[in-house]
């Protein structure tokens, strides 16, 4: 089933490696180069789920999704970091995340975590 995804990244080419990664699972994504731009998109838009990176500049990653929970608390949030900090892991649980990725991801994690996430379930790969 194809389904609406927002990757938010400051990064360009995280960007576009995880939209090429999504788009060959069958999905429709957007893309947002920070937390104020993804905000907006959340308010305005409808998605199935949110791909978030967490270190980015301007606003960090964790009070992105802190704000996109309070938006819509049922919307999937997927952290995908570099950061391997356990500090890290718990307070994106606390705040809501339904999962994490570490980055570099492949595409055999990704379809995993996201039809663990679509059924409900966490995922921290």
């Amino acid at each position: 089933m194809k389904r609406k995804i927002l990757v938010v990244d400051d990064s360009g080419l995280a960007r576009r490696l995880s939209r090429k990664m999504l788009e060959e699972l069958g999905h429709e994504v957007e893309e947002a180069p920070d937390g104020p731009e993804a905000l907006e998109k959340c308010a305005l838009g409808h998605f199935d789920a949110v791909f978030l990176d967490m270190l980015m500049g301007g606003m960090y990653g964790l009070e992105v999704l802190q704000k996109i929970k309070e938006l819509n608390p049922a919307l999937p949030v997927i952290v995908v970091t570099a950061d391997i900090q356990r500090s890290t892991r718990e307070q994106t649980k606390e705040a809501g995340a339904s999962a994490m990725i570490n980055k570099p991801i492949n595409k055999a994690e990704l379809a995993e975590t996201l039809e663990l996430v679509w059924k409900g379930e966490t995922a921290w790969i």
